[in-house]
């Protein structure tokens, strides 16, 4: 009798092979369907960010040493956690002209409470970020209960808060905080250590890594979809070599600043919050439709509230690192370009404009864009004229892919 079982067939490494491929293409395919429809992320900014690294490099090849990015990323910091909180409002679809003298008024609260009234920093600093909150709380109260657009709102705050700042530092118009002292340390001089920087940056693709096993399993208990165990290795493993890329040549300078450090840590937690968080969800669904989320039972008016009071509080919170980077606290001190380059910022990071898409990855990546074509014109010895009309087309330009990627994901049925 010829009925013999058949031999059971061993998965060989060729198989093996040809899964882990298919599982890269087919990663590689959805990421260029979710561009065809319009979902483009953050890879406008980084095809951007890539072309000024390499046209400065190519023209001062200062540009990329060490120290110099360090120089960057301690620039990049102040302004950052301004954007960060510009991020909160502008996902509502709304706006807040007023972070530049809301971080003013934080950077004198500093200098007259700590230096002139003696009191202690932790208390002063807390001061100026509860003043924060309140203002921004205001704005938000004018908005829901007064139907006063925060256009107009929050323009008559930055008079108001100009006033306030003026006020409060009296005739001299400088209060110079102590030299040596830790917080002015904290923001000209102190860095991570290089054990301390590598172990940070560990993190995010650990987080990449834990979060995306989690939704995995979620998904799976739901009957959803899942992607490939392939692709979220590959994005976890990317991301690591790249930060610790970044933090050994960052090393081989002066190292990684702590005042970095912290604006980084706070766009991770902020896009913890905006992703993982019911707050988070409810920002978005706001922003995409007010109506149908109040419909759908989300609170509108809290949500309004505690967005421009974060926005304002972060606002205050960048005002006291500038006060730490520059050592004084002066009228100079959130006017200028502070203001428009927040904004800008968030804008050009990858945060719409018409409301309900964002990111707290747009403040970071946006502020580094901003930072490099002023340091780099600075180091080409070249006037601050041409750094405003660079800045201006590249937010121009940011404004209209944004405008397209929404008019494609409308045609694909993903708005």
């Amino acid at each position: 009798m010829n009925g013999s079982a058949p031999e059971p067939r061993l998965l060989d490494r060729s198989d093996t092979r040809v899964k882990h491929a298919s599982s890269l293409t087919d990663v590689i395919s959805a990421f260029i369907d979710r561009v065809k429809a319009g979902d483009l992320g953050s890879l406008p900014v980084i095809v951007g960010l890539i072309v000024i690294w390499t046209v400065f490099t190519i023209l001062n090849p200062l540009f990329v040493t060490p120290n110099n990015l360090v120089n960057l990323l301690f620039d990049c910091s102040t302004v950052g956690v301004i954007a960060l909180g510009i991020v909160c409002v502008l996902m509502l679809g709304e706006i807040d002209l007023s972070v530049g003298s809301m971080s003013g008024v934080g950077s004198a609260l500093i200098g007259v409470l700590w230096v002139n009234q003696g009191v202690p920093l932790p208390l002063a600093i807390l001061a100026a970020l509860s003043t924060g909150a309140v203002i921004g709380s205001v704005y938000a109260l004018l908005r829901t209960q007064l139907g006063m657009p925060s256009f107009v709102s929050t323009l008559a705050g930055l008079l108001a808060l100009l006033g306030l700042q003026l006020y409060m530092l009296g005739s001299t118009g400088s209060i110079n905080l102590p030299y040596g002292s830790w917080m002015v340390n904290f923001g000209q001089l102190l860095m991570m250590p290089a054990w301390a920087s590598h172990a940070v940056a560990l993190l995010p693709g650990l987080a990449i890594l834990v979060m995306g096993i989690r939704n995995r399993r979620q998904r799976q208990a739901a009957n959803l979809s899942v992607g490939s165990v392939g692709g979220l290795v590959f994005k976890a493993l990317f991301t690591t070599i790249a930060f610790e890329a970044a933090v050994f040549y960052l090393n081989l300078g002066r190292g990684v600043p702590w005042m970095f450090g912290l604006f980084a840590l706070l766009v991770v937690v902020m896009n913890y919050v905006f992703t993982r968080t019911k707050w988070g969800r409810s920002v978005k669904a706001v922003g995409g439709n007010a109506e149908a989320a109040r419909r759908a039972g989300i609170n509108v008016t809290f949500t309004y509230l505690t967005s421009f009071a974060l926005c304002s509080l972060l606002a205050a919170l960048g005002g006291v690192l500038s006060s730490a980077r520059l050592a004084s606290a002066s009228q100079q001190a959130g006017t200028g370009d502070v203001n428009l380059n927040a904004i800008a910022a968030a804008v050009i990071g990858g945060t719409s404009l018409f409301g309900g898409r964002g990111s707290a990855w747009s403040a970071l990546l946006g502020i580094i864009v901003i930072q490099s074509i002023s340091n780099g014109l600075t180091l080409l010895n070249m006037s601050s004229s041409l750094r405003y009309m660079i800045t201006g087309c590249v937010l121009a330009i940011a404004v209209i892919v944004d405008s397209l990627a929404r008019q494609s994901r409308v045609s694909h049925g993903r708005a």
